[in-house]
């Protein structure tokens, strides 16, 4: 009897569940929805955000000036790991 009891409680719950979803997943979705769009537009909306200065056919734009590369030539290589093959 508690058996057919706890399987008719967990089927009740599991179809409420159902319908609750049914009728809140569109609602959430919406709201997901509307979020990532404010989110696309502050994104270009920023002030920090640049447009590009308009140039004339064949110029070149440099955005951001490389950064100077170190003297030490330590680093250029890479590190180097000693390893032994094992069989």
């Amino acid at each position: 009897m508690g058996i057919l009891k706890t399987i008719i409680i967990i089927l009740v719950v599991y179809y409420i569940f159902k319908i609750v979803m049914r009728l809140l997943a569109p609602m959430m979705a919406k709201k997901m929805m509307e979020k990532a769009s404010q989110n696309f537009e502050n994104q270009f909306n920023n002030p920090y955000y640049k447009e590009r200065p308009k140039t004339k056919a064949g110029e070149t734009y440099i955005e951001k000036k490389p950064s100077e590369k170190s003297n030490s030539s330590q680093y250029d290589e890479g590190e180097f790991v000693d390893f032994e093959e094992v069989d």
